[in-house]
């Protein structure tokens, strides 16, 4: 497990996650060297969205969920 920290591209907060990931595969996707999926193919989408954006699932669902009022 890796913490890693990553400052939201949704909230500017900066998040932290702990994800099943090592050094050399944060590094070989930094230098794009594959598809993010393909690095990292055990990970759930939320948790590359994590890598990508430093956007929790939270703050997505806070900045793009449906509201149940609405409907």
């Amino acid at each position: 497990m890796m913490l890693v920290k990553k400052k939201s591209a949704l909230t500017g907060n900066v998040n932290e996650m702990d994800l099943p990931i090592t050094e050399e595969q944060l590094q070989r996707w930094y230098k794009g060297v594959n598809l993010i999926q393909k690095i990292f193919p055990d990970l759930t989408p939320s948790q590359r969205e994590f890598l990508m954006t430093g956007a929790t699932q939270e703050e997505w669902d806070n900045q793009f969920g449906e509201d149940e009022d609405e409907e």
